[in-house]
């Protein structure tokens, strides 16, 4: 369970910030539309989704993407839960100097 929970003390650690962007995914996924768009903006195919979401630049792209509409980023976060300051703090844990990127 992640760490920015809106019950929880607000910790992330990379696990917590790649948790969030595979949540993130799986809110896109939820509508064709959300992910049709998603796709369109950044290039991905639907073939590639499986292998891409585990790699850093995927995971930031989401996270980006759900930053750059803020009432998309409010219902993912009410969604699931997440106070809407963690997305920023994963994306930046993901985006880090020490990311660890698998691409």
């Amino acid at each position: 369970m992640c760490a920015l929970k809106r019950d929880r003390p607000q910790t992330l650690t990379r696990d917590d910030a790649e948790t969030i962007a595979l949540q993130a995914l799986a809110f896109l996924a939820e509508e064709p539309k959300r992910l049709g768009r998603f796709l369109a903006l950044t290039g991905y195919q639907p073939a590639e989704l499986a292998e891409a979401a585990t790699t850093g630049a995927f995971q930031t792209a989401l996270l980006d993407y759900l930053l750059g509409d803020e009432s998309l980023l409010l219902v993912f976060c009410s969604g699931t839960g997440l106070r809407p300051e963690a997305v920023p703090s994963a994306r930046a844990l993901l985006d880090g100097p020490a990311s660890g990127w698998r691409d």
